[in-house]
């Protein structure tokens, strides 16, 4: 059982056939890194990290760069070394085995699927916002947001089903489905809109700090207050890791870079850099314009206890930013910068379906590739005739994430998101070491530098965020990791492609869906 690893040789006998050519630098693997990872955080997640750190969330940013940094240098080996896609599902077969890979895929699901459904959610507070300012128009709070979570149950007052969320999941879904074709020249255009629209925030914002809006500091402490879990500076970068997800589009591009042993570094650290800095710059302009005070000490975002609070803070006509759906357009219009605020509201509409689809496409790849390796029914890697799609994963796929964007709050579905990332990216630094001392004569297109304190200290930062998650959050990791094993045991086992002796790799078959990473310049995903 823990023995059934793919075939290392075979995969790499695959990507053999594919012999890209290097031509990507130093520079344009950093601006591909940087188009990767700014945006959705940055646009949704402000406010609730304000809530769980206040003006600490400076250091959230730093904390969350750094372990992502970390991470970034061992996934880079392996993408390197086994340049397919399947992301850490495939490293993970490769290294450890099937049982571990089926449970880094399972927790993928997580990482893309459930983040799909956040920046659905995050697109609609931005939707409604938008169509509040231009029009007066705004649907009903029932219909507008879904429920308050909390561990001691559901509270429908603030919400029942978030509509709007609804509509751009599924509208991503059946182009999905449909296909599409998304083209490099496209993808800089969006990347160029958030740059944009984040800088214009920056230099609106700057003139306007004031130095009494960063105290106290750290209103929640580092770890939050004694008895509470995932609040604090440290929670605040559990939830903010999520800002920084999309830098794993460098480390696959290891493939197609010059000289990667160099350039791969280079593009991982400069990227984040420039990012966290950017994410700096747009956490200051927001806190010192109008400060960002939990509402009060203790209490998670998204919580029954926060959405009382900030629905009687809204009927004295004031709406702080820890409360607001729409963080960085609800600063620009409190600053008196209606039109701006209007513009970023227009920024992120535009900008987040498309972090949607390529997100869909993600979790598409995964299933896919487990389906095929007798893991999941086949039946789900099935191609639509005309459309040439997986048109039954890419639809099941998308009610999940309708379902889950219709009910839950964007900070707790970033949290679950990042229990299933922070999973598979501890999964990838182990793999690392182990493959350093089962085959250290393989060739290592890029080594991961100093790679046992590096890829340590990415395993130890992983768990340390994982546990300053919220409980909800933690908890959704382990009982979903069950259910994993119960169907792995039940179906996989019996099934797996490995386990009846088949030496197949699917990863590069010429129908798999396309990957979450963004095109190469000049190249285009049909």
């Amino acid at each position: 059982m823990f023995g059934r690893v793919k075939p290392l040789d075979a995969i790499l006998a695959t990507a053999e056939k594919k012999s890209l050519h290097r031509s990507l630098g130093p520079v344009q693997l950093t601006l591909l890194g940087v188009g990767a990872i700014i945006g959705t955080g940055i646009f949704v997640l402000t406010a609730a990290a304000a809530q769980k750190a206040g003006p600490g969330m400076m250091w959230s940013f730093v904390i969350a760069g750094f372990v992502c940094a970390v991470a970034a240098l061992c996934y880079s080996e392996l993408a390197s070394m086994v340049p397919v896609s399947g992301s850490a599902y495939t490293y993970t077969y490769a290294v450890v085995g099937e049982v571990l890979a089926w449970m880094v895929g399972w927790a993928l699901i997580l990482e893309y699927a459930v983040a799909a459904s956040a920046v659905s959610v995050g697109w609609s507070g931005y939707f409604m916002g938008l169509l509040r300012s231009l029009t007066g128009f705004e649907l009903p709070a029932a219909l507008s947001a879904g429920p308050s979570w909390s561990m001691n149950g559901i509270d429908f007052s603030t919400g029942v089903i978030n509509v709007p969320a609804i509509v751009v999941a599924l509208a991503v879904t059946l182009l999905l489905m449909r296909g599409t074709k998304e083209s490099a020249t496209f993808n800089a255009v969006l990347v160029a809109i958030k740059v944009a629209a984040l800088t214009m925030f920056v230099i609106l914002t700057v003139p306007a700090i004031r130095g009494e809006h960063f105290a106290p500091f750290t209103p929640n402490g580092w770890f939050g207050p004694a008895g509470t879990t995932g609040l604090g500076v440290v929670g605040a970068a559990a939830s903010i890791f999520f800002a920084y997800v999309g830098f794993d589009a460098v480390s696959t591009a290891a493939e197609e870079t010059k000289n990667p042993q160099r350039n791969v570094p280079i593009g991982l650290i400069g990227s984040l850099a420039i990012c966290t800095v950017f994410y700096l710059l747009v956490a200051a302009g927001a806190i010192g314009a109008v400060g960002a005070q939990p509402t009060s000490l203790g209490v998670q975002p998204g919580s029954p206890q926060f959405a009382t609070e900030c629905a009687g803070l809204a009927q004295q006509g004031d709406v702080p930013l820890v409360c607001s759906n729409e963080a960085l357009a609800h600063v620009l219009r409190a600053i008196n910068y209606t039109w701006a605020g209007d513009l970023i509201g227009l920024a992120a509409n535009l900008a987040l379906p498309s972090v949607i689809l390529m997100m869909l496409y993600g979790q598409t790849r995964i299933f896919f590739v487990m389906a095929r390796d007798g893991l999941l029914p086949e039946k789900l890697a099935t191609v639509h005739p005309k459309w040439k799609t997986p048109h039954i994963v890419t639809l099941i796929t998308g009610v999940f994430v309708a379902i889950a964007a219709a009910l839950l709050p964007v900070g707790q579905l970033a949290d679950i998101s990042n229990s299933g990332t922070l999973f598979a990216f501890f999964m990838v630094s182990m793999a690392v070491l182990i493959l350093r001392v089962r085959d250290p004569h393989r060739v290592r297109p890029f080594r991961t530098p100093l790679v046992w304190i590096v890829a340590p200290v990415a395993a130890i930062g992983c768990v340390l965020l994982y546990f300053n998650l919220p409980p909800e959050a933690m908890l959704v990791l382990p009982v979903w990791g069950m259910l994993g094993l119960v169907f792995y045991f039940a179906y996989g086992h019996r099934k797996s492609h490995v386990g009846l002796g088949r030496i197949e790799v699917h990863e590069d078959d010429a129908d798999v869906p396309h990957s979450a990473v963004p095109p190469m310049p000049g190249a285009s995903i049909d």
